[in-house]
């Protein structure tokens, strides 16, 4: 079934070649494109477009459609070319004549629009709550260890001193940021394209406020070919979000899996937690992190993959948009799975204690010199020169660690002062359901 089809039988080889991979694509989008169907009825009815007892009939049938999705037995057939060909086939099948009439007033590209965004806000919510759950635990990792000190290295050379403590919240202020451009982007993609049909609106009296509070966006795509147009520039913003919280698990997992190695041991895991060899009995193999490195690596990629896509498309719809579903379908799935999987490694991470104790760290503890030197009232370039001459010769001898209270240092973290900049980011993600908004639309029976 082709919702445009005009009584020509297409070449199969080309409807295979179009349809893509949506059969399978689609279903991520399925519950969406009911929720937005159910709220278009409403509006419909709203508007006079059709009766009382045919709102009744179309919100009830969706809202079965909506049941055997949520139990996993709504597919895609071979003969149907998406999914809001299927729900229109199963609609007709179930309310005939009146099935029709869902299309009313829309097109397939502000159906696949509002679905997107509806999918996307989900999904950016749904990824804002173990984002969440990872921020707590570098916090809590960060003052448990605050004591434990850490050399820290610049250029792969051990540096200054630094701490556990440091480290863990330097990620956990990291995700901060990325919260940040989560929540923009978040804003940027709850406007609502529905009634805005093939990109030129249309005659029929459509509410689309309606449709904007029904499906709980903050305000409408205004300008409708504006709304055609806006597909690829919320996904680049989305995919730019992605790509920063890609960032810092990738450098973190880069991180772990340098102080995991025989040269550094700073931390381990059990063995349970850790992989081996086919060949060399003595490995412990860091591969969860490996592998989020990886993926991660691939999702910093994702916004450059967008703009090449979209830069040089005319406006109104283009084909090549359909290839954006699966690269943001893909990038939400894979950061999730290596949030989690980072957190089950986090439960079970091992700190090793009295680093610093090793005389081949002697070194780093020379700005802490150059600081005493200072305080007793010697210029800082000349307390440099005298120390890095005592480094020179060998003659350095660890010093005593000085007093860190300026804040974001190693004695003052800010752990508290960091939490309430990342909670107030958090207030714009709302977790609302398809399940809730399903409920919500049922309440317009009647």
């Amino acid at each position: 079934m082709k919702l445009w089809e005009k009584g020509i039988n297409p070449e199969p080889a080309i409807i295979e070649f179009t349809a893509g991979r949506d059969r399978k694509t689609d279903l991520h989008l399925t519950k969406w494109d009911i929720i937005g169907s159910m709220a278009h009825v409403i509006m419909l009815n709203d508007v006079g477009l059709i009766e009382n007892n045919e709102k009744n009939d179309l919100l009830k049938a969706l809202h079965s459609l909506f049941v055997l999705d949520e139990k996993g037995t709504l597919v895609i057939e071979n003969d149907v070319e998406d999914i809001h060909s299927q729900i229109e086939k199963e609609m007709a099948s179930i309310l005939g004549t009146t099935g029709k009439k869902i299309h009313t007033g829309r097109s397939r590209n502000d159906q696949v629009l509002v679905d997107i965004r509806l999918y996307t806000r989900e999904e950016i919510d749904r990824l804002s709550v173990i984002i969440g759950k990872l921020f707590n635990r570098l916090q809590e990792l960060s003052e448990q260890y605050k004591e434990v000190l850490l050399p820290g290295y610049t250029h792969m050379q051990p540096a200054m001193l630094s701490s556990f403590g440091l480290w863990f919240g330097a990620y956990a202020e990291s995700l901060t940021d990325d919260i940040l451009l989560l929540a923009e982007a978040r804003n940027l993609n709850n406007r609502n394209p529905l009634g805005t049909a093939a990109g030129f609106g249309t005659t029929l009296p459509l509410n689309r406020k309606l449709t904007s509070e029904l499906l709980e966006f903050d305000d409408l795509l205004y300008n409708s070919a504006y709304a055609s147009l806006s597909r690829g520039k919320v996904e680049l913003a989305i995919a730019s979000s992605l790509a920063s919280l890609a960032q810092t698990l990738s450098r973190f997992s880069m991180d772990i899996c340098l102080y995991m190695s025989s040269e550094f041991r700073f931390i381990d895991f059990p063995d349970e937690y850790v992989t081996g060899s086919s060949i060399m009995p003595q490995k412990r193999n860091p591969d969860v992190f490996e592998l989020i490195r990886g993926r991660s690596n691939i999702i910093q990629t994702l916004p450059g993959q967008i703009a090449m896509l979209t830069s040089n498309l005319p406006s109104g719809y283009n084909r090549d948009l359909q290839l954006l579903k699966q690269l943001i379908f893909d990038a939400f799935a894979d950061l999730q799975e290596s949030v989690e999987i980072m957190m089950l490694m986090l439960r079970n991470i091992r700190i090793r204690k009295n680093i610093t104790e090793n005389p081949l760290y002697n070194t780093i503890f020379s700005t802490e010199e150059v600081n005493r030197l200072v305080k007793e009232g010697i210029p800082f370039r000349d307390a440099y020169k005298a120390v890095a001459e005592m480094v020179k010769n060998s003659s350095f001898s660890r010093t005593s660690v000085s007093d860190y209270i300026h804040e974001g240092s190693i004695g003052n973290l800010c752990n508290k002062e960091i939490a309430e900049i990342f909670n107030e980011r958090m207030k714009c993600f709302k977790n609302r359901s398809a399940e809730n908004l399903a409920k919500k639309m049922m309440g317009h029976v009647g």
